[in-house]
């Protein structure tokens, strides 16, 4: 784990722009998507040197289910490519894979290929890496909502036991700290339905490359960012240099 307070613990990333570079180029927009797969591919090995713990990347949204039928459905096909091609060197560069989102709405095929990936890379412990498949925030608080509710119905839990960290507990990134910084690429500057609750303190670095064409120096240039801030989690200033 790292010790640098410079480097973040926990970075998550909205990976937006792939379509976009497509048509730039006169390509069809699958193949944006496809050329991001070698984007993250290289960050996932930068992150990993530069000593982040956790790596977490928006893949496909709740929402993107309303992108024409053609597009997911390539989509879905490149994650079982992705998956088929990557797992193997995932795990021998000792990276833990995991995913987020509503499983249920994936296909057979790839959800039985996400829990074997999962169970192979299970006890690794370098890099761990979330992929947030058919993820949306708010979908992620309605379901730790409605968990906690069958609990306090069963009488297995009481309202006034629920606090910051019970909720936090049935949320999709239980287990791992809260993103220190939050990466989106291709200018837009807004967390789109994203970790909504885990991203309450993320310092947001926003920048204008394309996501295929997000690289090294890219992510360099957040961590520098990110090693300007203060965090002060609702304390002074003066508090923070106190403390440290």
């Amino acid at each position: 784990m790292t010790s640098n307070p410079n480097i973040p613990k926990h970075v998550a990333v909205i990976m937006d722009g792939n379509g976009r570079w497509a048509r730039k180029r006169g390509l069809p927009r699958h193949m944006g998507h496809r050329s991001g797969v070698s984007a993250v591919r290289n960050i996932v090995e930068v992150a990993a040197k530069r000593g982040v713990d956790y790596l977490t990347l928006f893949a496909f949204s709740s929402e993107n289910w309303n992108r024409p039928r053609e597009e997911v459905s390539k989509l879905m096909g490149l994650f079982v490519e992705a998956l088929q091609r990557e797992v193997d060197e995932l795990h021998r560069n000792n990276v833990r894979l995991e995913f987020i989102g509503a499983r249920q709405q994936l296909q057979a095929k790839l959800c039985d290929m996400i829990s074997a990936a999962e169970r192979q890379t299970h006890a690794n412990n370098g890099l761990r890496l979330q992929v947030a498949v058919a993820y949306g925030g708010r979908w992620d608080i309605v379901q730790a909502a409605q968990s906690l509710a069958k609990q306090v119905a069963a009488g297995e839990l009481q309202p006034g036991a629920i606090d910051d960290a019970a909720f936090s507990n049935e949320l999709a990134l239980k287990g791992v700290p809260d993103p220190d910084l939050l990466i989106r690429t291709g200018g837009e500057q807004r967390i789109s339905n994203f970790l909504l609750w885990n991203l309450a303190y993320a310092e947001l670095w926003f920048c204008d490359t394309l996501w295929p064409d997000f690289g090294e120096q890219q992510f360099d240039n957040a961590l520098e960012f990110y090693a300007q801030r203060e965090r002060r989690y609702g304390h002074t200033a003066e508090q923070v240099e106190a403390a440290s």
